[in-house]
């Protein structure tokens, strides 16, 4: 359903849970109105941004705030970490996942994706450029192909330099390869 109150339908092209990403394709002879792609890899820190999306049911709500943060990533569950969001401070609540983070000129640098329900102010969203190649994926193939290497890795510890005979903390040892793997 468009803000013009039209009505289409549409299938599901690709989806995936990991980024909670998805495209459909909507079935229409005519032009629909879009967003223009942005990009996300010359975002700064307290550049403006606008939130767009549906809060607790409220159509097409409206929300501005600043890039807080570059890079951030947050914890998702008990083992899941999700890596290289932007951090903003535009409103985001339930219902807003989904929708567009436009930069001052009207283009998409991002989705909203989650909030940090212990505070107020604290918004996460997919950077554009990491949603694109998402979305490349979910066209080409129905899904998200990711590489696989097939390791396990352990970060380096203090007790780890004398015996590898290393000078300072950094890296990861590998503790296991599965068989069969790209790894192996």
């Amino acid at each position: 359903t468009l803000i013009d109150k039209r009505e289409f339908d549409a299938h599901i092209v690709g989806a995936d849970i990991k980024s909670d990403l998805s495209v459909i394709k909507i079935d229409s002879k005519e032009r629909l109105p879009h967003v223009v792609l942005g990009r996300s890899d010359d975002l700064m820190i307290g550049e403006t941004v606008i939130a767009i999306g549906n809060p607790f049911g409220l159509q097409h709500t409206v929300t501005t705030g600043i890039i807080s943060a570059l890079h951030r990533s947050i914890k998702g569950g008990k083992n899941r970490v999700y890596r290289d969001f932007i951090q903003l401070d535009a409103s985001i609540n339930p219902g807003n996942s989904g929708g567009p983070l436009l930069n001052i000129n009207g283009s998409l640098i991002g989705v909203n994706t989650a909030i940090y329900q212990q505070a107020e102010g604290i918004g996460f969203a997919i950077p554009i450029d990491k949603a694109k190649r998402i979305i490349d994926d979910l066209i080409r193939y129905g899904k998200v192909r990711r590489g696989w290497l097939g390791i396990s890795v352990q970060d380096v510890t203090k007790e780890m330099l004398r015996f590898f005979h290393l000078d300072q903390i950094r890296g990861v040892v590998i503790v296991q390869v599965m068989k069969s793997s790209p790894g192996d």
